[in-house]
């Protein structure tokens, strides 16, 4: 199959227009890379980009037809003696010194001498040796030569007739100078060619050449010498002044010569049209190619060619090793890029049980597969949303100067021990009266400000339960948050409650004990109850500050706001002005005539009327903004509630919110956080039971337990916190985030979902409200009537998230008898089984004289007298091999055992 321009530049490891360049300035025309090249147009390309010289030394070597040389010899010898051999002696001089000005870098003045004997001459054609000194009389006549051949044997007329041709081929440079009319003084010089007979010494090849027939394949011995180097060098010497014999060739003609090459000459000889010239350097350039094959000439370039050419391949191919795509990962994005055709990437998918289309998605691991059948490693990239995109903004955005901001402070405490009247206090308003008991206005946070110009924000939440539904959402909004006990209640269920809330959130604890000018107040019993719960009072040497204060007379109101600005400063809390706001949702409603009312927190930059705002599943432009005042303001900064209108959707309470850079970067975040939102819907959440915390346990994904105990009575309580923190490990620990006395409630399972726990109830059950909500949320409730029972379901679903322990169970003993040491195999022991059994797939270790000199190795194999078995019992012999050790000794004992999990009990 004929080789074309393209495949051959990648073999040669260059481009195609550097050959079509090539050849157009040797006069070979190429249409394009396409284009068919011949067995002799390939070799001579090779050679141009190539380094070896074997194949141009070898070209010297043309087929002669015998028959038709002696019929020019004979030719020749009559035109010489017709022409007289006065006109030869004349000219001969000429020629030698034109020859010898050729010849100039390769003779020294020795070898130029004219003045060489006959029998010199007749001794180089005989012997044809690398002494290319002995043939260089060029001026020698014709006449004596041919009556020297005549009486020499048959080798010398074979000689003679090996010459002729060479002085023929000199001939046809001369058609071009005799047409032309300026130099008709040539014609008598064409017997001059004779004269060079003595030259085919100096090719030190005619003895050689003449057995390269085309039918016959040489072996590499005789081609040694014409493959040498040093031979090589003298044979592009010698064709040289056979270009223009007998004749003064012009400076152009000259040229010209010069810049054929040696193929292209010599297929000028044959004078037939150019369709045959080309078919027979074809056949001629196939023919020296198939002796160069056999000769080895060629073979060393091809190997060496060939291990570049792998080489390149190879370092292209760990350029390309890696390949880069982002999700989705499609078949056509796969095709695009790894180069390959999305056919073929089909029908891989459908070999692994996959119907899939160009623009299907397909699964990473199958893509990952079919790039490592196709030697890529395949890189998969998340892809980057218009959301990541703009949290990556907001992070990497260059930092202004950040300056205090207040601190945000929410009020928890039981039902009824003045969180609102305290609040009235601090604000100098009223606002219980209106409000029914709580102090929910229409804003639900307010910024207090002080005579020394600090402040403070008050978040004001419905109770704990929406404080906790906010943690749950990730909002931790809250710096502070202010306990409010009464001094006359004390401690109450749902201020232990509040308490739990506040230590899930990790914020700081501020206790305002309330009511303290009442007549039944009780403040050293309300420490006590603090101290029970973990906030030990500064009063009694703890670090919670404890702050007396009372709504109805002021008193303590100072102190509590000093008090939170105090613990603001040890936070550090900084924020940026001049920076796009953010923040969280307080909560959201829908007014009537306003549309969707969404109250914010600010917690760094500024908001601006007009800002495109972002906040969960809604957007918008903001069209108004209100102060917790109730005043219409232009823009808020940091640390300020303020209440927005203009969201198309309403946000959930903790949502963050952000100001984008234009309306088509926040609907599109929009929209995605809503398709996330119905996929989340419609994809069945796992139910939060104990078996899928023990799961995560078990799996390394948990530490720790967390439950919420409620019991009817207080000492039960405490028994069973005593019983379960003793269960408590290293590796696990129980955690009891809430322990109270009653039944269980919305809040309870509101605590459970964000905490990840569980609830035990011990003689008490849950009302409706919270069997439902647990139900739709999946929390677990386990009631049970015996405490004991309790203890023994956590006992033992904590074992199972601990790791087993592992035991060495010994298997039996053997003795080594004796060894035998096969060749291919290694040491073979011949074993008595002392006691136990010997067991295939058991490890072993070697005693030896009372010491191990071997340990955790494996049986190879094990038989008794032929068969393999699986195990030995006591009293049997066998034969056994190590696997990887040989040094087994006479009087080895062997001692087999297996590894055995046993599960840790607490």
């Amino acid at each position: 199959m004929a080789t074309r321009v393209f495949e051959l530049a990648r073999e040669l490891g260059v481009t195609s227009k550097v050959i079509l360049n090539k050849c157009s300035a040797e006069g070979l025309q190429l249409k394009n890379h396409m284009a068919t090249l011949s067995a002799g147009l390939e070799a001579t390309i090779r050679e141009w980009f190539t380094e070896g010289d074997n194949e141009t030394a070898v070209e010297t070597a043309e087929h002669v037809d015998l028959d038709l040389a002696r019929a020019e010899a004979k030719k020749h010898r009559r035109r010489a003696q017709a022409e007289g051999a006065t006109t030869a002696e004349e000219e001969a001089p000429e020629e030698a010194q034109q020859v010898e000005e050729e010849e100039a870098p390769a003779e020294t003045p020795e070898q130029a001498e004219p003045e060489v004997t006959e029998s010199e001459v007749i001794e180089v054609a005989e012997a044809p040796a690398p002494q290319a000194p002995a043939a260089e009389p060029v001026a020698l006549p014709p006449e004596p030569v041919a009556q020297e051949q005549q009486s020499e044997p048959q080798a010398q007329a074979q000689a003679q007739a090996q010459a002729q041709p060479q002085a023929q081929e000199e001939q046809p440079p001369k058609e071009p100078e005799e047409q032309k009319p300026e130099t008709p003084a040539k014609a008598p010089v064409l017997p001059a060619g004779p004269q060079l007979v003595p030259r085919p010494a100096k090719l030190k090849g005619p003895r050689v050449i003449r057995v390269e027939k085309p039918d016959i394949i040489r072996p590499p011995v005789p081609r040694q010498p014409i493959s040498a180097p040093p031979a090589g060098g003298e044979v592009f010497g010698t064709r040289k002044p056979r270009v223009a014999p007998g004749a003064i060739e012009e400076e152009g003609d000259a040229k010209k010569s010069k810049r054929r090459s040696p193929r292209r000459r010599g297929g000028g000889r044959t004078g037939d049209s150019g369709e045959k010239l080309r078919e027979w350097r074809d056949k001629d350039l196939m023919e020296r190619s198939e002796r160069l094959a056999a000769a080895g000439g060629g073979t060393l370039r091809r190997h060496r060619a060939s291990i570049s050419r792998k080489g390149d391949a190879s370092s292209a191919q760990d350029a390309q090793q890696q390949i880069e795509i982002e999700e989705p990962i499609t078949v056509k994005n796969l095709s695009a890029v790894a180069g390959l055709k999305a056919s073929e990437i089909i029908a891989k998918l459908m070999k692994l049980g996959v119907m899939s289309t160009i623009n299907q998605v397909m699964e990473r691991q199958h893509a990952e597969e079919i790039a490592g059948e196709y030697g890529f490693e395949l890189v998969v990239k998340k892809a980057k949303n218009a959301e990541d995109e703009m949290l990556e903004r907001i992070k990497t955005r260059q930092k202004g100067d950040m300056t205090h901001r207040a601190p945000v402070v929410t009020f928890l405490g039981h039902v009824d021990h003045g969180k609102t009247s305290l609040l009235d206090r601090i604000r100098h308003a009223s606002v219980a009266p209106g409000e029914a008991g709580g102090i929910t206005q229409h804003i639900g946070a307010y910024r207090y400000d002080d005579k020394e110009g600090r402040h403070v924000v008050f978040l004001d939440t419905p109770g704990h339960e929406a404080f906790t539904a906010m943690r749950a959402r990730g909002a931790n909004m809250t710096d502070v948050v202010v306990l409010v006990v009464a001094a006359d209640d004390g401690v109450m269920p749902q201020t232990v409650e509040a308490i739990s809330h506040a230590k899930a959130a990790k914020v700081p604890i501020i206790v305002a004990l309330n009511k303290i000018d009442v007549p039944n107040a009780n403040v050293q019993r309300a420490y006590g109850q603090l101290a029970e719960r973990g906030l030990t009072p500064r009063q009694w040497g703890g670090d919670v500050e404890v702050i007396e204060t009372s709504a109805h007379s002021g008193q303590g109101i100072d102190t509590l706001v000093e008090t939170l600005s105090l613990e603001a400063e040890l936070l550090e809390l900084k924020a940026e002005h001049d920076a796009p706001a953010d923040g969280y949702v307080i909560e959201a409603e829908m007014s009537p005539g306003r549309g969707i009312i969404a109250r914010l927190l600010v917690r760094n930059g500024t908001l601006r009327v007009g800002d495109v705002l972002l906040a969960g599943k809604g957007f918008g432009r903001v069209r108004s903004l209100m102060d917790s005042r109730g005043q219409q303001v232009d823009s808020v900064g940091p640390s300020n509630p303020v209440e927005v209108s203009g969201l198309d959707e309403m946000p959930q309470a903790g949502d963050r919110f952000h100001v984008t850079r234009d309306l088509d970067e926040a609907r599109e975040i929009a929209e995605k956080r809503r398709q996330e939102a119905r996929a989340a819907e419609l994809a069945s959440s796992p139910a939060r039971t104990l078996q899928n915390l023990l799961s995560q346990i078990e799996a390394g994904e948990a530490t720790e337990l967390a439950v919420i105990i409620k019991a009817d009575m207080q000492g039960s309580i405490e028994a069973l916190v005593d019983s379960l923190n003793k269960l408590s490990t290293d590796e696990i620990k129980v955690k009891i985030l809430h322990a109270a006395v009653g039944g269980i409630t919305t809040g309870d399972v509101t605590l459970a979902e964000a905490s990840d726990a569980i609830i035990i109830g011990f003689n008490v059950v849950p009302d409706a409200a919270a069997r439902q909500l647990s139900e739709s949320k999946g929390i677990d409730i386990r009631l049970y009537r015996v405490i004991y029972e309790i203890i023994d379901d956590i006992r033992a679903a904590l074992e199972r998230g601990l790791a087993p322990e592992i035991r060495m169970e010994t298997l039996g003993r053997a003795e080594v008898r004796q060894t035998f040491k096969v060749s291919r195999l290694g040491t073979i022991a011949g074993c008595y089984v002392v006691d136990g059994l010997v067991n295939r797939n058991a490890k072993l270790r070697i005693i030896r004289n009372g010491i191990v000199v071997e340990d955790e190795r494996n049986l190879e194999s094990l038989k008794r007298f032929k068969d393999d078995v699986r195990e030995v019992r006591t009293g049997m012999e066998c034969g056994l091999k190590i696997a990887g050790y040989d040094d087994v000794k006479e009087g080895d004992t062997l001692e087999f055992y297996q590894r055995v999990e046993v599960a840790r009990k607490l």
